[in-house]
């Protein structure tokens, strides 16, 4: 397929750029799915207090178009070449800014935030939501319409962005004028770069995006103007939702020097879910970057829970809509970066031969908690801990204790979420970064039973909005033509699993498993308010 944009017909690309927690990432793609050209850039966070989490908002587009126009130079070819741009951007992280001027009147707040964890603690324990709760319950029984029933079971988190925005709202006076003026734009990142990219002519997201703030109704499919008046949010400042695969329009031709068709933008962990080709139900994707997150497509209905999963749209292209049940463990990445800087080890590729070195962990158990305990145990004010030390126990072992706290939480999370959609899992992927740790992988195959698969390249976020920019634009034609560009790296086989694949955990781990659980209880509840 050629471009013939500006009078030229030559090879295209599908440009895609993942903002992550940690990094900014663009690659190009061409029409094999390969990598034709990259740049990386980091995200710094800031800690202006503790438990605050921010990230400064012109440093984040000044990243976004550094690796854009780094990635086209690796790729030795011209602007004009590249067919389309997609978006995949981590997920309630935003800020809020001015609509005429497109100043923000604060940094973004990041998912990692904890400044509304004791909001969301009142919150959760008041008359309020237990008669929210109560008239839900009733309504359930009279009507049995699911949606009575997650409302409620609902339970508020620090990670979604709720209460952060309350908080913005009551102590930034900016904001509050400006919602009284009506020239306040609420947006997480991805609807801050369609705002910039445009020059202020798109203020949107998409239903992946919106579907994880926890603001959003995704049993209707909008903003939900019942929580928004429950907890004094105003519905003006909120961005249009869009389809996943919308022509967004196209970037100003003064940022590339060419106009270029944004033609998708997503949610970092539904892009991943797109890049591995997880499009039937049953299958489940994990993602093991600076937290951990697992979803299952659980096809056109969403997910009702009890023990804290969450019903988030994968997305909606066309009149298809299909959604995913997910779990979250907010500190792995973030739980070996604190290794490294503590020197238990020099380079993250040493981690997985430092834990086989031992035959154990000789009974150290890590708790991975530095942003608290997200599903099934739900606990924002549990804290990170090291229990089980001995004169005995050398940096090997430290090292193994922690990636062992990393397939503990995923087995966890896995177990959630088989006991709660009682749908048969048909394949399950890992990627990300942490994915490359060899001993991570076979204890998790080991505890699942079943076989994992990693890909060739882990970034598959980015994979997943291209492949979306890359279907609306022609650039690939059906989901089984990506199925056939999908790459496997490796198959992690559980070991000592059953013929029918229900395997169990060896013995020596059953005894581990119990002590880190009796750990987690140790660390539940840390932090009083």
């Amino acid at each position: 397929m050629g471009s013939q944009r500006n009078g030229f017909k030559k090879e295209s690309f599908i440009l895609s750029v993942d903002v992550g927690t940690t990094s900014i990432r663009c690659h190009v793609y061409d029409k094999e799915a390969k990598i034709r050209g990259s740049c990386t850039t980091k995200v710094v966070s800031l800690y202006p207090e503790v438990g605050h989490v921010e990230m400064d908002p012109d440093a984040l587009w000044k990243g976004f178009i550094t690796v854009v126009k780094g990635a086209v130079k690796d790729t030795g070819v011209h602007m004009r070449q590249i067919e389309a741009i997609g978006i995949s951007t981590q997920r309630g992280t935003f800020t809020t800014w001015d609509r005429k001027t497109g100043v923000p009147f604060h940094n973004f707040i990041s998912w990692q935030d904890q400044r509304a964890a004791d909001l969301v603690k009142s919150w959760n324990r008041s008359c309020t939501m237990k008669a929210v709760h109560g008239v839900m319950k009733v309504l359930y029984f009279l009507t049995r319409q699911k949606r009575s029933l997650a409302a409620s079971l609902i339970v508020f988190s620090t990670q979604h962005v709720t209460f952060r925005l309350v908080w913005a709202l009551t102590h930034y006076k900016q904001v509050h004028q400006a919602v009284a003026e009506g020239n306040c734009c609420f947006g997480t990142i991805d609807t801050w770069l369609l705002f910039k990219l445009t020059k202020g002519l798109v203020h949107a997201t998409e239903y992946s995006n919106a579907s994880a703030t926890g603001i959003f109704d995704s049993y209707q499919m909008c903003w939900s103007g019942f929580l928004c008046s429950l907890v004094s949010l105003p519905l003006s400042i909120f961005p249009k939702v869009e389809n996943t695969g919308h022509d967004f329009g196209s970037t100003d031709p003064s940022i590339f020097g060419v106009s270029i068709p944004i033609m998708s933008v997503m949610a970092d962990q539904q892009a991943a879910m797109f890049g591995e080709c997880c499009f039937d139900v049953g299958d489940v994707k994990i993602t093991m970057g600076t937290g951990t997150f697992m979803n299952i497509n659980t096809g056109r209905k969403p997910h009702t829970s009890v023990a804290g999963l969450y019903p988030v749209v994968g997305w909606k292209i066309g009149s298809e809509v299909v959604y995913l049940a997910e779990g979250n463990a907010a500190d792995t990445g973030a739980s070996i970066k604190w290794a490294q800087e503590l020197e238990l080890f020099s380079d993250v590729k040493d981690t997985s031969a430092m834990a086989y070195s031992v035959s154990d962990s000789d009974g150290v158990c890590f708790v991975p908690s530095f942003s608290g305990l997200q599903a099934p145990l739900n606990d924002p004010k549990a804290c990170a801990s090291l229990m089980g030390l001995k004169p005995s126990t050398t940096k090997c072992h430290l090292v193994r204790a922690i990636l062992e706290s990393v397939a503990f939480r995923n087995k966890q999370l896995y177990e959630t979420m088989l006991s709660e959609t009682h749908i048969p899992i048909t394949k399950i992927r890992m990627d990300g970064g942490v994915s490359s740790n060899d001993f991570i992988m076979q204890l998790t195959a080991d505890l699942f039973g079943r076989k994992v698969a990693r890909p060739q390249h882990n970034e598959m976020s980015c994979l997943g909005a291209a492949f979306v920019a890359g279907l609306g634009v022609g650039f690939w034609k059906t989901r089984e033509e990506l199925k056939k560009l999908q790459t496997t790296d490796q198959l992690f086989t559980p070991r000592g699993a059953h013929k029918d694949g229900a395997g169990s955990p060896s013995q020596e781990y059953t005894t581990v498993l119990q002590s880190w659980e009796r750990a987690l209880r140790r660390s539940m509840n840390w932090y009083k308010p």
